[in-house]
């Protein structure tokens, strides 16, 4: 279904309306720059078109963006001259997103008079969180059953239309939108930036996001996937009214400082401009949702299947590109087209630093040797058979007796939570975590304590569980008892 808005203006007074707030939320760069005239070229020198080199094509200088991303609310001024802006947000609030046509006449031809397809996302800024980002994100939808991430309002945009969000992206939503014509998207961010720290205790910074637009063109068999422009900027997202005290106080700090202090910061601008980036890779993920491995008469279970990190010397070049994909290196995938598996564990650190940036670089480096931090907690499960207990009888305190053989796996857990617990459990039993309703530990007397992720803080590394499983009779999903 296609949604078309309207408003009840004429195009002149929309057009008009549209250049003063965008001429309005510019003032302040000529005061910035000063009195005389100024050359466009240093207009993009000011920090708040500051571009991150690492997030850019190589070639990129002295260009003109096809397409500019403006979000309507104010950047922070507690910022440093060279750093990147940050916006904040408040949680559940509809901010606008401008969609302007940067192109000179006849530059882009083959998009003229056609539709183009952008896809908003909010993503982690931090790479910690981007690499464990789907289970960031299957935990927030544990916690917030039915709540989306991101959210457009739709009655309050213009010019756009088809949108739609997929229920298993729940941080994408997707439109399509006419360059020629003016185009206003609101968004709404649901998350707050504490929800994904450690600690959740009070008081605790909040993890940055940030808000990536990439657009795309048709191709010849209709669909939009040639790739134009990518934009994106960091965001902090608070409570309600959370944003708007964080401004007041970080310009309050920022009026207590010396002259000398303020210049080394980035004044408070209006409207966040959105800086050119790379596109966001797509990955997809499998979901495993078969019928249990686990049944009431207590089989064993079978080990979920994984891909194999580590690179072989004997991979093909397509065997690379593949492995590369898997492991979140789409973006370098071209330079090393015809990179073998000994072709790329044969580059040194600083080969890998220089072709990908240190960031990357060193992320690869380390994934193509092999080198795996050791894990917080490490515990090992097995699941008892029916024949096993009834072959080899419990000491009277209740543990099986020492020549009950069992094979265990071992489960390796990095954040200390119950959610970490559960996923990593369902992946072993090759089942959905949404089938697993509950965990508990056996205690004293044969009581059943749920698991909580202070109970899994307080396990011992190492430590052995048996597990029992119980049939859920009120739906398909399990119980599971540590013993």
């Amino acid at each position: 279904m296609a949604w078309a808005l309207k408003l009840p203006l004429t195009d002149e007074v929309i057009e008009s309306g549209l250049a003063q707030d965008f001429d309005a939320s510019l003032s302040g760069i000529g005061q910035e720059l000063g009195a005389g005239a100024y050359s466009m070229s240093d207009v993009l020198a000011l920090p708040i078109f500051k571009q991150e080199e690492s997030n850019l094509p190589p070639d990129s200088e002295n260009k003109i963006l096809p397409f500019q991303y403006v979000l309507c609310a104010p950047t922070s001024p507690a910022i440093k001259l060279h750093d990147e802006t940050l916006t904040y947000l408040n949680q559940g609030q509809s901010y606008e997103i401008r969609m302007l046509d940067n192109q000179k006449i006849g530059e882009l031809p083959e998009i003229t008079g056609k539709m183009v397809k952008s896809i908003i996302r909010v993503v982690f800024h931090d790479r910690r969180l981007q690499y464990t980002e789907h289970q960031q994100l299957e935990g927030w939808r544990w916690n917030r059953p039915g709540d989306r991430i991101l959210d457009l309002d739709i009655p309050m945009s213009v010019g756009m239309i088809d949108p739609r969000a997929n229920p298993t992206q729940l941080n994408t939503v997707e439109f399509l939108w006419d360059p020629s014509k003016r185009t206003s998207v609101f968004i709404q961010v649901h998350c707050i930036s504490t929800e994904f720290t450690m600690r959740k205790h009070g008081g605790e910074k909040g993890v940055p996001f940030r808000i990536q637009i990439d657009t795309f063109k048709e191709n010849e068999n209709g669909e939009y996937t040639e790739h134009l422009h990518s934009a994106s900027c960091q965001v902090k997202v608070f409570k309600p009214k959370g944003a708007d005290r964080k401004q007041k106080t970080d310009r309050e700090k920022m009026e207590k400082r010396a002259p000398q202090e303020k210049e080394k910061y980035q004044s408070s601008y209006e409207t966040t401009i959105l800086t050119e980036c790379s596109p966001w890779p797509e990955v997809t993920y499998v979901n495993n949702s078969p019928s249990p491995g686990f049944n009431s008469s207590h089989n064993s279970f079978p080990v979920a299947e994984g891909y194999d990190c580590n690179l072989l010397p004997t991979a093909t070049p397509q065997d690379a590109q593949q492995w590369l994909l898997r492991n979140r290196f789409s973006p370098f995938c071209r330079l090393f087209t015809n990179f073998s598996g000994s072709d790329l564990l044969k580059l040194t650190r600083e080969d890998v630093i220089q072709i990908c940036g240190p960031a990357d670089g060193i992320r690869l480096f380390n994934a193509l040797k092999g080198r795996v931090v050791r894990p917080r907690l490490t515990i090992y499960v097995c699941q008892e058979s029916q024949q096993a207990r009834e072959d080899h009888p419990k000491h009277e305190n209740g543990e099986a007796a020492a020549s009950t053989f069992f094979v265990y796996h071992a489960i390796y857990l990095e954040e200390l939570t119950a959610i970490e617990f559960t996923e990593k459990l369902a992946q072993l039993f090759n089942i959905s975590p949404r089938q697993i309703h509950q965990i508990f530990k056996q205690g004293p007397t044969g009581i059943h304590v749920l698991v909580s992720d202070e109970m899994i803080q307080n396990f011992q590394d190492e430590v052995c569980f048996v597990l029992d499983t119980m049939k859920d009779d009120t739906s398909d999903g399990y119980h599971i008892i540590l013993k």
